[in-house]
């Protein structure tokens, strides 16, 4: 098998699966009970929460657990907005974040929130300059997503953090949720981020916010009182622990594993350029283990079933609209053509991937796509 769908998910590390197994089996304890065995388990939370904290790359914040990126970021745009309301009510976002912030900012304008939708270029990147006319004492945040989970495009947001501190008061979220393990971590401009484990090797239904310390949040999920009201129900301490032993992987592998993404990317682009049938997608620039390209004269569909009976596995686009059929909101926004994004696919790479991976993949490519030509 040649999996090539890792911006999906990605395959659980073993080391992430053991510690999982570990602390369910051993120490199952509620951290919220007060005895012994209870205590043991919420030590074990409390370190954790600590790790990430510290690998997250966000200076002097906390970290709340969730179930994944999608929940992280409901909170983080959600949980601001209606805290800071009397503040103003204008917020900021882009034309191609993911729907899990979009369908928020669409939620929100219904209740009477004001949102500017930034532009992107061809590259699928924003203009700094748009970003400054936009803000507005009424501002109060702005979300921009650090990669781009279909055509890799990386957004400026250091850049971002230093205009939107500069000219407003406004909360800065950014969902890092594909930058993880592959790209600086470096959030020092930014107050809330979002992460989600089955991105970076980790285990699915579990994620988090990182939230700079002495925000206020309102939370999305009442009851018990868990993570500082801001999350109640029983914890995952099993989750938390693999969750940092995730990040922590990541984080050590990254340095390393950056080289052969970039190498295997270039590899697949050099190849992809000399063949008539495809255009690019994704530009030079784009973040190192994402790569999206199209076959205008076939549907991406065709492309990604073919390809699965080779054992191959692509996608058409982002694992959260593959299904639904809808016309890509990215590649609309980037002003590809009707056509270019009925044919797009996705190849996106793991920190483990090999370059022989990439070489029969070249391989299958062309015994598989041409015959699928001829005739149309």
């Amino acid at each position: 098998m040649i999996y090539l769908d890792n911006s999906a998910t990605t395959k659980p590390h073993p080391d992430v699966v053991s510690s999982y197994i570990k602390v369910s089996e051993q120490f199952y304890g509620n951290p919220s009970s007060i005895h012994a065995f209870g205590e043991k388990a919420s030590s074990l939370f409390q370190k954790a929460k600590q790790q990430c904290g510290e690998l997250s790359g966000l200076p002097d914040s906390s970290v709340i657990f969730t179930s994944g990126g999608t929940e992280s970021n409901n909170l983080a745009i959600k949980g601001s907005a209606y805290a800071l309301q009397g503040k103003g009510k204008h917020l900021i976002t882009t034309v191609i974040e993911h729907p899990s912030v979009l369908e928020v900012f669409k939620e929100l304008e219904k209740e009477g929130f004001e949102v500017t939708y930034l532009p992107v270029n061809k590259a699928g990147v924003i203009s700094i300059n748009d970003l400054k006319a936009a803000l507005r004492i009424d501002t109060i945040l702005v979300s921009i997503m650090y990669v781009n989970n279909e055509i890799g495009s990386i957004q400026p947001i250091s850049d971002a953090g230093k205009i939107i501190r500069e000219y407003s008061n406004a909360r800065f979220h950014s969902d890092a949720v594909q930058a993880y393990g592959k790209l600086a971590t470096d959030f020092k401009n930014v107050d809330l981020m979002t992460l989600s484990a089955h991105k970076f090797n980790g285990l699915k239904g579990s994620g988090l916010l990182a939230v700079r310390k002495g925000l206020t949040l309102n939370p999305e999920m009442t009851g018990g009182g868990q993570q500082e009201g801001l999350r109640s129900g029983t914890v995952n301490t099993a989750g938390a622990v693999a969750l940092a032993k995730a990040m922590r992987l990541a984080s050590e592998d990254q340095e390393q594993a950056y080289p052969t993404l970039r190498t295997c990317q270039q590899m697949l682009r050099a190849f992809f350029e000399n063949r008539p049938e495809v255009k690019s997608v994704s530009s030079d620039h784009a973040a190192p283990h994402i790569l999206s390209v199209t076959v205008p004269k076939l549907t991406g569909e065709v492309i990604v079933h073919a390809l699965s009976h080779k054992d191959v596995y692509i996608t058409t686009s982002s694992a959260c609209s593959s299904k639904t059929n809808k016309k890509s909101h990215v590649l609309t926004a980037c002003g590809f053509s009707d056509r270019d994004i009925r044919g797009a696919v996705r190849i996106s790479l793991g920190a483990d991937q090999r370059i022989e991976e990439i070489e029969e993949f070249i391989r299958i490519w062309q015994e598989v796509i041409p015959p699928l030509l001829k005739g149309v």
